[in-house]
Parts: C-alpha cells; sequence; structure tokens
C-alpha cells in the first residue's frame, strides 16, 4: 500500500496535492491568467487545477472548458514539477503536472468563466509570463520547456 506524505504547517494536517496546469497553445502564444485564489493570489498561470478520479488529459480538458469556455486537442504530457509553497498565505504542497494543447477551433477566444478565481485570459508570447508567476509555473518555465 501506498503512502501518502503528510506535512504538519502551523499545527494542521497538510497533504500533497496533485494539480494539473494545461498549456493552451497558439504558434509561440500561451494562454495565461492571474489568479484571484487564495493560493497565488495575484500571480499568473495556467489554466488548470486539482486532479480528480480521472485522467491527466480529461482533467486538462475538463478544467480548461470550465474556466475559459475553450475545446481543446491534441493534448499530451509536457512536464511535471514538485513544489514545496512554505512562504504563500496557505503553506501547500503541489506535484503539478503540465500538459500542452492546443485549441480544437483556432479562432476561438477564452472567456473568462471564474471570474472569482481569474481576472481574465490572455494569448502570452512564451515563456515571457508577466510577473509575478505562479510557482509551478515558474519552475517549468526556469527549466527552459519549449512549447514548440
Amino acid at each position: 500500500m501506498a503512502a501518502i506524505a503528510i506535512a504538519h504547517v502551523d499545527n494542521e494536517v497538510r497533504r500533497v496535492k496533485v494539480g494539473v496546469g494545461v498549456l493552451v497553445v497558439r504558434g509561440s502564444l500561451v494562454l495565461v491568467g492571474r489568479r484571484r485564489s487564495s493560493l497565488g493570489h495575484g500571480t499568473y498561470a495556467l489554466p488548470g487545477g486539482h486532479l480528480d478520479f480521472e485522467s491527466w488529459e480529461d482533467c486538462a480538458i475538463r478544467e480548461v472548458k470550465e474556466e475559459t469556455g475553450l475545446s481543446i486537442c491534441n493534448c499530451t504530457f509536457a512536464y511535471v514539477t514538485n513544489t514545496i509553497m512554505m512562504n504563500d498565505i496557505r503553506p501547500s504542497h503541489y506535484i503539478t503536472i503540465f500538459m500542452r494543447s492546443e485549441i480544437s477551433h483556432p479562432n476561438d477566444e477564452p472567456k473568462n468563466l471564474e471570474p472569482e478565481k481569474c481576472d481574465g485570459w490572455e494569448w502570452i508570447e512564451w515563456p515571457h509570463v508577466p510577473e509575478p508567476i505562479f510557482e509551478p509555473l515558474e519552475t517549468l518555465i526556469v527549466s527552459g520547456f519549449n512549447i514548440l
């Protein structure tokens, strides 16, 4: 039986969580938005969220649709990061699986379907994501990952 990693932070039990970040690619551009959640508030991040009982691809497709209204295709594994965010308001530990995808209909534009979680979406030339950058995404950028 696999063990679940547990950390004690300020007398609160925390578990390692698994997130999926989606590189929605249009040529050399990638879709980013500014977070409004308590974790990484005010940082720029990719569409994505927590992995449920589903495949990585299904999670990526679901999260992008829920957050932006876009349908994606050619969804493949890109990279994985291990990020311990001790300086955040809610210290946490995330394994983030990055998936690379394209939009199914190239002329479609994203909508901000969760304004309580994101200020809006914009296409940014990779890897020139505005600062501040959500820590898992920053780790991906520093790795030199190429979206092409």
